[in-house]
């Protein structure tokens, strides 16, 4: 089965390609000669992820899954939520995002925060949608030099180290995105054992 999976993110892309069962064709936007990037106007995670993958299924005429993801801080009101990979402007810059948000939260004693992830699935003219989340707290420094995004101050609870410090196959088990491509991993195999 080909399946696209909506991103030109390069790191997001491989976390998910690896979880994939071998029977499942993963190929990105790029693969399937989709350069635009799809913009994200809705108001919710899960209306942005809906957004893309119809993008490519209207368009490319393709089964597509297409995820949103944000990082919801308490003390921030949920902030910076759907607008978490543009929360320091339209450049979209990791580390424009992380120092925004550390400012943001200086002298704050509550740093509890929660990434959530929705994924979006069109197949064979149904849609279906899947969420995970995992909650943790804003550290005060960034720490690790893996993963991506807010992975370098985001501490998972149960856990002394960032996303950024832990392996990616730790970071894939508990993490909101790992939990969502699980659901969706799970639909598709029971959707193919029908």
């Amino acid at each position: 089965m080909k399946l696209v999976f909506a991103t030109h993110n390069e790191n997001k892309f491989a976390e998910v390609k690896v979880l994939m069962p071998s029977h499942i064709q993963l190929v990105s936007l790029t693969d399937i000669g989709c350069t635009e990037d799809i913009p994200e106007t809705g108001s919710t995670l899960k209306a942005n992820a809906q957004i893309k993958a119809d993008y490519v299924t209207e368009k490319f005429n393709l089964s597509c899954f297409a995820d949103d993801t944000g990082l919801l801080v308490n003390a921030l009101n949920d902030a910076p939520g759907v607008y978490s990979a543009r929360y320091a402007g339209e450049q979209k810059s990791a580390e424009d995002n992380m120092n925004k948000l550390l400012m943001a939260l200086k002298g704050q004693s509550d740093r509890k925060a929660r990434f959530s992830t929705v994924i979006a699935l069109n197949l064979n003219d149904e849609r279906y949608s899947f969420e995970g989340t995992v909650e943790g707290e804003i550290v005060h420094q960034k720490k690790g030099a893996g993963g991506f995004g807010y992975d370098p101050i985001f501490r998972p609870d149960g856990y002394d180290k960032t996303f950024a410090e832990l392996p990616l196959e730790t970071k894939n088990k508990i993490g909101h995105r790992g939990k969502a491509i699980l659901l969706l991993i799970r639909f598709l195999e029971n959707s193919k054992s029908r």
